[in-house]
């Protein structure tokens, strides 16, 4: 009885407090139809004012005029903060900072700088003439404006760090050079978040590092990106989930659930900042919002 008073009286506390702030992530189109899906999510969620938008940069570079027409529309046709992405991969540093001056003049003043992936899932290399690394592109974008800059962290460690600690290294040479904040991979074990702040901070790292919460829609889909990103899925979660691939409204509902059930635990510790990887749907990242107070 006593554990379940306690449960009552957090949640009082935590859905009678300040909302938190919110971001949202999503992906250029590939077709008319697809644009058009995404424009109704942007619709959808805008109303919720998140803090701004970001939306992503494929592989090499691969959809880099359709994240810049994405972007500059999202700033021309709406009142939305919007985020380009932009990576180390496949261009000179002539041609990025070309392309940050395009963003710049088109009134785009905030950059999600990441170092990218080698396009076919080859090793990456950097490319000749170009920045080696994020912490290059951090310094190159600081050349073209007075940018606000997001870089990425890893929680979990990124899959191609030589350890824990080079890795963390490596973000706080990303702030040093003139980052903003950091948002981090997705992650659904809190308290390896919680860890991985405790070690930053003592790392001497104190900018913002934002939870990136990706709200679960496909399961096995989730596998395969766990897989690749060195993400782990706790067994736990797996179970939750167990037996609902056909009952998509099921499914849903538990998702919702252990989004906002995280974001909830990450607020009892303090953090009011939320980057949501929406995949490009609004129902999920709207239901969680509305059970965390951000409303319209």
């Amino acid at each position: 009885m006593t554990d379940k008073i306690e449960l009552l009286q957090n949640m009082r506390e935590l859905y009678g407090a300040t909302p938190p702030a919110v971001s949202f992530e999503f992906f250029p189109p590939k077709s008319p139809e697809a644009e058009a899906r995404l424009w109704d999510v942007i619709d959808t969620l805008a109303p919720l004012k998140p803090r701004f938008v970001s939306v992503t940069y494929g592989a090499g570079g691969s959809t880099r005029e359709r994240t810049h027409a994405t972007v500059t529309r999202i700033k021309r046709e709406t009142d939305l903060t919007p985020a380009a992405h932009l990576t180390c991969v496949q261009a000179t540093r002539e041609e990025i900072q070309a392309i940050a001056q395009q963003y710049w003049d088109a009134g785009i003043r905030h950059i999600v700088a990441l170092r990218g992936d080698a396009p076919d899932a080859a090793t990456y290399q950097p490319t000749p003439g170009g920045y080696d690394y994020a912490d290059d592109l951090v310094r190159g974008l600081r050349e073209v404006g007075d940018f606000d800059i997001s870089v990425a962290a890893y929680p979990e460690t990124h899959p191609q760090a030589l350890s824990a600690e080079a890795d963390l290294d490596h973000l706080k040479r990303k702030l040093d050079a003139g980052a903003t904040r950091a948002i981090t991979q997705s992650f659904f074990d809190v308290d390896t978040y919680l860890r991985f702040l405790d070690r930053a901070r003592a790392r001497g790292i104190d900018a913002e590092i934002v939870p990136g919460i990706l709200p679960i829609t496909n399961v096995a889909q989730l596998k395969k990106f766990a897989a690749m990103s060195g993400s782990i899925i706790p067994a736990w979660l797996s179970k939750l989930f167990e037996g609902l691939d056909e009952k998509p409204e099921l499914r849903n509902l538990v998702a919702a659930m252990v989004a906002a059930e995280q974001c909830r635990l990450l607020m009892l510790s303090g953090i009011n900042h939320f980057h949501f990887y929406t995949l490009n749907r609004a129902e999920l990242t709207q239901a969680i919002c509305h059970i965390l107070g951000v409303r319209v």
